[in-house]
């Protein structure tokens, strides 16, 4: 689950990080009255959006050559000007697509004097199994195309969680970012309270770029963009009320209601598997094969009937899905719990694409049963292999 910069920063400044004074504002008045409560006479309005890449960004409302998601003002008239640039229409970046954002709330900030800036994050490293913290010096760019570019300017710090962080570790990041003196203790101490930050409220990411050094000397965040483990937000009730649905794909919503792992995807072939790794190696398959997936959909090891019909009908949601691949391997989950699903969802939806099931494992048989006495067009597959290459065919043949 992920939440608004405004929000982020507010969460990280409870744990003592340094932040400028800023102001959420749902309206272009409230924009404008941030104004009257923040030092000035420069501020910054920045579109809340669940993207990056917000400054470099275009409306497509607005003119090619307006200025993006970011903005500088002087004075209370220009503040109102960006938002009423900003608010209600479409904000395009590197990371929404075409399709882009609309920004329906902004954040308004205290103008803050940049000597230099940095990029600071703490993520969950897989390889090692520890908390890492990823430090480089490139602050203010797109993180990606350092570690492409300059892969020598990034440095990684994993901390071991039994010990959890230890003052050497401040160092390290002082260290990666080239500052000395005072600003090394500042440095050690930020780092030390996001790593707090990031136990304590079960964060998969706290991304801080850029961390900035100010003209009088101060290590202060300026844009915080941070994540949670979604399985976590049951013992976090004050963090999950942040959830914004509106940044939200309405078919993850709805799959969220009914506890099913799903994310939407740009293929053409609507994916049901139950178990992450199985859901990954069909995805790879279907490529394979020389199609995309539309979707990733786990629907879990336990799932009900209507779990799994309120899963094949949030497939067929998607109206660039044209043909649907159904691998299931039957353990806790059984065949003909799947198959009755199936059959349901698809007489209520009037199912008109391509649908390949391939069912194993616990009650496979009368799984089989089920779908071969639906009286719907449903192509069975032997295995994975035999699945691929028949849902890819029989989307091509209805093409």
């Amino acid at each position: 689950m992920n939440i608004h910069e405004y929000q982020a920063k507010e969460l990280l400044a409870k744990f003592g990080v340094a932040v400028p004074a800023g102001v959420a504002a749902m309206s272009v008045d409230e924009a404008v009255a941030a104004t009257e409560t923040l030092p000035g006479p420069l501020y910054v309005v920045k579109a809340q959006i669940h993207a990056g890449g917000r400054g470099k960004g275009k409306f497509k409302e607005l003119a090619p050559d307006a200025k993006g998601g970011v903005r500088l003002a002087k004075s209370a008239e220009e503040v109102r000007a960006a938002a009423t640039d900003m608010l209600g229409n479409t904000l395009v970046t590197i990371q929404t697509g075409e399709a882009g954002k609309q920004v329906n709330r902004l954040y308004v900030t205290d103008g803050v004097d940049i000597d230099r800036e940095f990029y600071l994050a703490l993520l969950v490293n897989r390889a090692t199994g520890r908390i890492s913290m990823v430090a480089s010096t490139e602050g203010g760019m797109d993180i990606e195309e350092v570690a492409h570019s300059t892969p020598e300017k990034i440095h990684t710090i994993d901390i071991d969680p039994a010990t959890g962080f230890q003052p050497h570790h401040g160092r390290a990041v002082a260290a990666a970012l080239g500052l000395t003196g005072d600003l090394s203790k500042q440095a050690a101490k930020i780092a030390s309270q996001l790593y707090d930050a990031f136990l304590g409220t079960d964060a998969a990411q706290i991304e801080i770029n850029p961390l900035a050094v100010t003209g009088d000397g101060k290590l202060m965040v300026l844009d915080a963009k941070v994540g949670f483990d979604s399985n976590a937000m049951f013992r976090h009730k004050d963090l999950a009320a942040l959830r914004d649905e509106t940044e939200e794909d309405p078919a993850e919503i709805e799959a969220s209601k009914y506890d099913l792992a799903y994310i939407k995807l740009d293929g053409d072939i609507g994916c049901m598997v139950n178990g992450a790794g199985l859901a990954m190696a069909t995805m790879d398959i279907i490529k394979l094969n020389g199609m995309f997936p539309a979707n990733f959909l786990d629907v879990g090891g336990g799932a009900s009937k209507e779990k799994v019909t309120a899963a094949f009908k949030i497939i067929l949601s998607d109206p660039a899905v044209k043909g649907i691949l159904v691998n299931i391997f039957g353990g806790i989950m059984k065949c003909d719990i799947i198959a009755d699903g199936i059959v349901a969802a698809a007489k209520e939806v009037d199912l008109k694409v391509p649908l390949v099931v391939r069912l194993e494992g616990t009650n496979v048989d009368q799984g089989k049963a089920i779908l071969n006495g639906s009286g719907l067009a449903i192509v069975a597959a032997d295995d994975l292999g035999d699945a691929a290459k028949k849902i890819v065919a029989e989307v091509k043949q209805a093409a």
